[in-house]
């Protein structure tokens, strides 16, 4: 059974929640905005710190890559993105190990308008590729966020055991934005990274990828891509050290859900996405849900964090409100949904928690796609309840780091390069 310590968080945690989605039911919003919010005010949320820190090595940095919405990204670069150990000082910001991650007491802020945070090498000589995981944050569509202290501290717990460029996404949430918006977030984002590594490989034609000053050495003048407005359209960590040809979708909760959604519309699209490549997806306790209700739909109906009456208010707020159905292919994944076989998925790996509702849904996913020859194994954690390997109470357990050394395992076998899948 779950401990003493998760019982009583359950209980407040379900209160605030329940009063969070009856305060948005009750004072809808009139007009759609199509510009969204990512985040919500009462988060408490993680500063970005772009520079090495002691404490786990790896810096951050967040971006907004939608003139036109509010969709946003935090990437998370591990210091073993840095090939020759011995320039990691210079690097490195020194963070106390009192001070929590995020918690913004660094040298990195800006001095006299100069960015203060780490620029790749000019030469690139120093500068190792790693693979992408593009990481979709839970919350029940109307909450979270890619900077919440959560959600940071486990991707940056995924970026140090992966050895991969995280890309926290930070999709628009519900009712002020309802589906597809959170869906298609997730879709443009992958797009976006295909563009990055396009935008990359021709400034590396020019003779200059490497970004930063404008001035080279030697005083000369190098050229680079910028936009209409003179801003620098290449990102220069992902530039340096992500390599999308090994692309891995990770989704937590409703995140589980436009991961899978983002995986077939990336097996639809097949070359047109090039040079990213969806390799493999990672599916933790999903948001699954439809209108007949399972066996642990019936008995774990009033389970901990987050019941099954709380989730059907969530999918209201993020559901069209003409003809509400639980069978929506947003929903319910077994469901009609596009043109793609299941036997043409990603490898799946699915995670699911003995005392959460929705498990059953997600086992039955993982299995038809086992029938279909698919690697899609699962993991059952005992004693746990949903969100327990990624929520700010429990990340220190030992079953929430076992779980991600766990996804660490699994995902390494899709992404280390040939020859070297059992080199961790």
């Amino acid at each position: 059974m779950p401990s003493v310590k998760v019982k009583i968080y359950s209980v407040l945690s379900k209160f605030y929640l329940n009063r969070r989605l009856q305060t948005l039911i009750e004072n809808p919003i009139s007009d759609s905005n199509s510009y969204g919010v990512v985040s919500r005010r009462d988060e408490t949320v993680a500063p970005a710190v772009p520079t090495f820190s002691d404490v786990d090595g790896v810096a951050t940095k967040d971006l907004h890559i939608d003139p036109l919405t509010s969709l946003s990204l935090r990437i998370f670069l591990p210091d073993s993105a840095i090939i020759s150990p011995n320039t990691l000082p210079k690097l490195r910001v020194r963070v106390s190990s009192k001070t929590r991650i995020g918690s913004g007491n660094s040298s990195s802020k800006p001095e006299n308008g100069v960015y203060g945070g780490y620029l790749p090498d000019k030469n690139g000589r120093n500068c190792k590729r790693l693979p992408v995981i593009l990481q979709f944050h839970g919350g029940g569509w109307v909450s979270g966020g890619i900077d919440t202290v959560a959600n940071d501290a486990f991707c940056r717990r995924i970026a140090k055991l992966c050895d991969a460029v995280v890309v926290a996404v930070g999709y628009r949430l519900a009712p002020e934005s309802k589906y597809p918006a959170a869906f298609e977030d997730g879709l443009k984002v992958l797009k976006w990274l295909a563009k990055q590594a396009n935008l990359a490989e021709c400034s590396q034609s020019f003779g200059n990828w490497k970004v930063g000053s404008f001035d080279g050495e030697g005083g000369g003048r190098r050229r680079q891509i910028v936009d209409g407005f003179g801003t620098l359209m290449v990102e220069p960590w992902l530039a340096a050290h992500g390599d999308p040809s090994r692309c891995v979708l990770l989704g937590v909760s409703c995140g589980g859900n436009i991961a899978n959604y983002v995986a077939q519309k990336a097996v639809e699209a097949g070359k047109l996405l090039d040079p990213v490549r969806v390799v493999a997806q990672v599916l933790m306790y999903p948001f699954f849900i439809g209108n007949i209700p399972t066996k642990s739909e019936i008995k774990l109906a009033n389970s901990y964090l987050y019941d099954k009456a709380m989730s059907v208010l969530a999918w209201k707020l993020f559901l069209p409100e003409d003809g509400f159905n639980l069978d929506h292919p947003a929903a319910n994944p077994l469901s009609t949904w596009g043109d793609v076989p299941l036997k043409y998925m990603p490898p799946t790996l699915t995670v699911v928690a003995e005392h959460d509702w929705m498990r059953d849904r997600a086992i039955a996913y993982s299995q038809e796609l086992r029938k279909v020859n698919v690697d899609a194994p699962l993991l059952d954690y005992k004693d746990a309840v949903h969100e327990f390997a990624t929520l700010d109470l429990l990340l220190g357990t030992p079953e929430a780091r076992a779980c991600s050394e766990d996804i660490a395992i699994w995902v390494k076998k899709y992404i280390s390069l040939r020859g070297h899948e059992f080199s961790y």
